[in-house]
């Protein structure tokens, strides 16, 4: 065998980002309800989060539809899952979507410009409104 034939046989690897695009529309298309559907959305656009491999084994279950978010797989463990403390904070709101946890809303404050934003928008879809833009004004 050549080292060209041997090369064939080597798998590739993963592409990353389509293997997040992937994840990212399983979860939001098995959740069903509203205020989880945000909370997830919410997630996703953040990125750094659900991109861990703690977070994935707490947060997600595999159904006969594919990869479901479990948002109660998150509760007990927040400080468990390796996150930085603007993480732990965005993860303490988005948990507060659901209705699970208790965070103030007075921790936006920790929130970075990236964050912040994302929240608000997971706030305006639970009150079933997209259409507001959320961003910086020139």
């Amino acid at each position: 065998m050549t080292d060209r034939e041997a090369e064939s046989d080597v798998p590739e690897a993963a592409d990353p980002e389509a293997e997040y695009r992937q994840l990212s529309t399983e979860l939001l298309r098995n959740t069903k309800i509203r205020r989880q559907r945000a909370a997830v959305q919410a997630l996703i656009e953040e990125r750094t989060i659900l991109s861990l491999p703690a977070v994935q084994r707490a947060l997600i279950v595999h159904s006969g539809k594919g990869r479901a978010a479990r948002l109660t797989g998150l509760s007990g463990c927040r400080y468990t899952l390796g996150l930085d403390e603007g993480q732990r904070c965005f993860l303490g709101l988005v948990m507060s979507l659901v209705g699970m946890g208790i965070t103030t809303l007075a921790s936006v404050e920790d929130l970075d410009d990236r964050r912040l934003p994302i929240i608000l928008r997971a706030i305006l879809r639970l009150a079933g409104n997209d259409t507001i833009a959320v961003g910086t004004r020139l």
